[in-house]
């Protein structure tokens, strides 16, 4: 129970820092979480409590870092004790250092709260055993406000919806608590909430839940809408509050409940010519979205112009085990279409995607990379993240390859490695988790490479050929604008797979692997 003695009490919440193996780290010092923002705002309007976010990913604005990497906890508790403090484990690669942070934190009589996708039924268990109080399982808004009201005497525990705990030894599991409906209900995200963080990009939704039921992702179940109207009020605050420019549309299908997502856009376009400001978002979409041009046009005025695509994979067979129906010719044409429009197309690609019943592959290695690199130049997509399948805790994918005997003990690849740049199983042969890591590493070295360095003096040189375009100043720029991005891009990315493949050979991966490979086989 908490104490009734305080007058003001604290909620703090922590989202874990990423492995430094990771070659996606560089993007989390840019943005935060959405779900930790919510659930931080839903608790900052309870009476008598405060809330902040400590988000270990950004602390560019004087944040106090600890000497082993992240946030300096112990400083923390010294400036102002946290009474309870949440956990987010919405990326399975951080719960290891989300489970650090639990350990610190139960050490000092703190009561801690962990949620998010990673908690299924195959890791409860663990969590208990890692110095977590309470699980919630689901949407978090309603949930913290109940355990907290409990917590404080006003009702019970064992009443509220959607929780994991322990009681005497057992662990108790509550009933499912329906998904969210009325969104406009909530607390608007309040990102003053993130400490030390300096966010660049705010991420922002409308939409949440999806209806696709990949058996490799996390997020399940129908989709369920916000107005138009709420959703602008929450940009509209961020941008009058915290000078916001830039969002990223964390829906993981934009363009859902497709007149009202057109009739957000035209608000949108309306708000910016109001306020005499552009603004700049990326969304996810599905690609075939790109038949729809009165949408891509409302998108386009909205100041929507970066879609983040989920190619998957520009083999047939892949795409047919991944249940998407796009023929690769489709798909080659709509990405097209959507370049010549002017999007800046963001490529996204599981490489390897296992088989059903483990059999042979009838593609090649060589081949498959041929394809992979010869897809994405004929695509003309801006730029592209190959990951390999993950299988994540909860999902159909990881049932399938556990019930297989496929995916490496966890006492040997732990859950730092499950970001998509590491093999977490045997593939399907004549493929090895060394092919599959090579092959990954080729395709991105291909299209991110040294060379853009040059490319990116001589596009600051070509400058001038915008001159070409007086009669259209607007095309010129945007032409000469894709050009030089894209090779600074690919310049920086060339970079971060240098540092993520030097961290990868110290880590000594390859040799896990095989050690992981024999206790797989039953070798000790």
């Amino acid at each position: 129970m908490l104490s009734a003695e305080k007058k003001r009490s604290l909620f703090r919440m922590v989202i874990p820092l990423y492995p430094s193996s990771t070659i996606y780290s560089f993007v989390s010092n840019k943005m935060t979480s959405l779900g930790a923002v919510c659930i931080a705002s839903t608790v900052n309007d309870i009476a008598f409590w405060d809330a902040e976010v400590i988000d270990e990913n950004n602390l560019r604005l004087f944040g106090p870092r600890s000497i082993h990497g992240g946030a300096d906890h112990e400083f923390l508790q010294k400036q102002r004790p946290a009474d309870i403090v949440g956990l987010y484990g919405g990326l399975t690669s951080t719960i290891p250092r989300l489970y650090k942070i639990a350990q610190f934190y139960k050490k000092q009589g703190v009561i801690t709260v962990a949620g998010g996708q990673h908690f299924a039924d195959d890791t409860i268990d663990e969590a208990f055993s890692n110095g977590i109080d309470y699980i919630v399982v689901g949407e978090g808004e309603d949930a913290i406000k109940e355990i907290i009201g409990a917590l404080q005497g006003n009702g019970c525990i064992d009443d509220i919806k959607g929780i994991v705990y322990k009681k005497n030894d057992r662990i108790i599991r509550t009933p499912i608590r329906p998904p969210s409906t009325d969104f406009d209900a909530r607390p608007i995200p309040d990102f003053a909430l993130v400490r030390y963080a300096k966010i660049d990009i705010y991420p922002v939704e409308r939409i949440r839940g999806c209806g696709m039921d990949c058996e490799f992702c996390t997020v399940k179940g129908k989709p369920r809408y916000a107005s138009p109207e709420r959703a602008l009020e929450i940009i509209s605050s961020i941008v009058e509050t915290r000078k916001g420019k830039s969002f990223f549309i964390v829906d993981d299908l934009f363009g859902q409940q497709r007149d009202e997502t057109i009739r957000f856009c035209r608000m949108l376009e309306d708000y910016q010519k109001r306020i005499g400001r552009g603004l700049s978002f990326t969304a996810q979409m599905r690609l075939d979205k790109a038949y729809d041009t009165e949408l891509l046009t409302s998108m386009q005025k909205a100041g929507i112009n970066k879609v983040a695509i989920g190619f998957e994979s520009p083999i047939e067979e892949d795409l047919k085990i991944m249940k998407k129906k796009l023929k690769i010719q489709d798909i080659v044409m709509l990405s097209r279409a959507l370049h010549k429009k002017g999007f800046f197309v963001h490529g996204m690609f599981i490489f390897g995607y296992p088989l059903r019943q483990y059999e042979s592959l009838t593609t090649s290695l060589s081949e498959r990379i041929r394809r992979y690199k010869k897809f994405i130049k004929e695509a003309k997509i801006d730029t592209v993240q190959i990951l390999l399948p993950i299988p994540l805790p909860g999902t159909e994918l990881r049932q399938r390859l556990m019930q297989n005997g496929r995916v490496y003990p966890k006492c040997d690849i732990g859950w730092e490695y499950y970001d998509g740049t590491f093999p977490l199983f045997e593939p399907d042969p004549p493929l090895t988790a060394e092919d599959m890591h090579q092959a990954a590493r080729k395709i991105m070295g291909s299209f991110y490479q040294f060379k853009y360095m040059f490319m990116i003096g001589l596009n600051v040189i070509s400058f001038i050929s915008i001159i070409a375009y007086l009669h259209n100043i607007k095309l010129g720029w945007s032409k000469w604008y894709r050009y030089w991005r894209n090779d600074l891009i690919r310049f920086g990315g060339w970079i971060t797979i240098r540092k993520w493949t030097h961290a990868f050979r110290k880590d000594m991966f390859l040799q896990k692997i095989q050690i992981a490979r024999q206790h797989l086989n039953g070798k000790s």
